[in-house]
């Protein structure tokens, strides 16, 4: 989880070939209004992202009777994540993907083709709010170690 252009699709793809689980990316769960609003500049709402959480949280539940999965979401607010979270029986781990305003605004100026533009970072960054009980990971450094810190973190809490 994290704000767009924090590296939440690159981390969760690299993190799902090394451990086996199935990545998915949780903008393709928005609707296409929602795609929409965003490509011509529009932050979403409460109201908008409503529908798009239930379907993630669905999806979710879905997959724990399965392998489990890697699901790439925002989840900017702790009532998000208490949505995408209910009914989630098996564990659970929120990775926060977290870095500057700076350092996230220069990576998204330079990715091509994604609906979420630069200019809206800063409606993410006050809707953020900074996750208490998450594996924070800074995201300063390069993905592979990013990936590494993550197994070790997982590994440290399911043993406990």
């Amino acid at each position: 989880m994290g704000v767009s252009g924090s590296g939440k699709t690159t981390i969760g793809k690299k993190l799902s070939e090394k451990i086996d689980i199935p990545f998915f990316d949780g903008d393709n769960f928005h609707s296409e209004a929602n795609k929409e609003k965003m490509r011509f500049g529009h932050p979403l709402t409460d109201e908008d992202r409503a529908a798009w959480l239930i379907r993630i949280n669905e999806f979710a539940r879905e997959q724990m009777t399965r392998k489990g999965a890697i699901i790439a979401c925002s989840a900017l607010k702790e009532k998000y994540r208490k949505v995408l979270s209910s009914g989630i029986t098996s564990p659970l781990y929120w990775i926060f993907l977290k870095g500057t305003y700076e350092l996230i605004k220069k990576r998204m100026e330079e990715r091509k083709g994604h609906y979420m533009k630069a200019n809206m970072l800063s409606s993410q960054f006050e809707a953020l709010e900074v996750p208490r009980h998450a594996i924070t990971i800074e995201i300063s450094h390069p993905p592979d170690e990013i990936v590494e810190q993550i197994i070790s973190e997982i590994g440290a809490r399911s043993k406990k």
